[in-house]
């Protein structure tokens, strides 16, 4: 029996809960056969939160010093800001064989094994909001301390969520814009778009479910289709066609300047939580 406990229950918390309920459940996939059978708990500090884990038959914890003796594997499903208070009130209860998985942006291992103990197993987590919907984009990084078998099952959890990739460790910062804070920058722009189509007419519903299955089509050809994205562009740039007309007024306005500044930004906060 393979323990997994997390501590806070919110939306991110709740996604990685129910995708391992749905993979032990299918008992299909790579999580079902790393770890067939799994035991999860959670604690939160909203009791709410915690009513709805019922349905998923989720054990709540009354601490998080709870959810950390009875758990092998713990989520550390918290904001950055919230992560001090947590690992203050687990002090006494976290040993050596605990691996840790933290989604807490910009906070290293070194940090969490300072707060807790010498050498601690830490898994760095940034995962992204569509794990809510079994789509997620998670990347991952450990420290040495985490064996081979321990890595994989917490890569096996995301893999159940969505994809996954390994990334350096040193690099976990710099990763959240690109899969992250993502999702919010897409957001953005597909709204752009709406608001373009009901400025002209157009039903913002209709353009809103044209221009999703336009990211979703887009987003496929980028994985499968075998070409790069520069041959891509071109795929769909015709020579002095609307494409064209306005591929340039995005490059006029600075699109990719842009997208780099947002995606530095994003990088310094992280940065700086780290600092806090």
């Amino acid at each position: 029996m393979t323990t997994v406990g997390f501590i806070g229950a919110g939306n991110m918390g709740f996604a990685i809960m129910k995708g391992i309920l749905n993979s032990a459940l299918n008992g299909v996939d790579e999580m079902s056969e790393a770890s067939p059978s799994i035991k999860l708990y959670a604690y939160d500090c909203d009791n709410e939160k915690l009513k709805r884990l019922n349905e998923l038959g989720v054990t709540p914890c009354a601490s998080e010093a709870e959810v950390f003796d009875k758990c092998k594997y713990v989520f550390l499903a918290v904001k950055p800001q919230q992560l001090d208070e947590v690992l203050e009130a687990v002090s006494g209860s976290v040993n050596s064989d605990t691996v840790i998985v933290s989604i807490c942006a910009g906070i290293t291992d070194e940090y969490i094994a300072s707060k807790t103990v010498e050498g601690a197993k830490v898994v760095l987590v940034m995962p992204n909001t569509p794990l809510l919907l079994g789509e997620g984009a998670t990347a991952l990084s450990r420290s040495d301390s985490v064996s081979d078998e321990e890595f994989d099952l917490v890569c096996s959890i995301f893999g159940a969520c969505g994809m996954y990739a390994v990334v350096p460790k040193d690099k976990m910062k710099e990763i959240i814009a690109v899969n992250g804070s993502s999702p919010a920058f897409i957001y953005l722009y597909a709204q752009s778009f709406v608001k373009y189509a009901e400025s002209v007419g157009i039903d913002g519903e209709v353009a809103k479910s044209l221009f999703a299955r336009s990211l979703i089509g887009s987003a496929k050809m980028i994985t499968d289709s075998g070409k790069t994205i520069d041959e891509l562009i071109e795929m769909v740039s015709s020579k002095g066609g609307t494409t064209i007309a306005g591929l340039e007024k995005l490059r006029e306005g600075g699109l990719p300047q842009a997208v780099e500044e947002c995606c530095r930004a994003c990088t310094k906060r992280a940065y700086e939580l780290a600092e806090k």
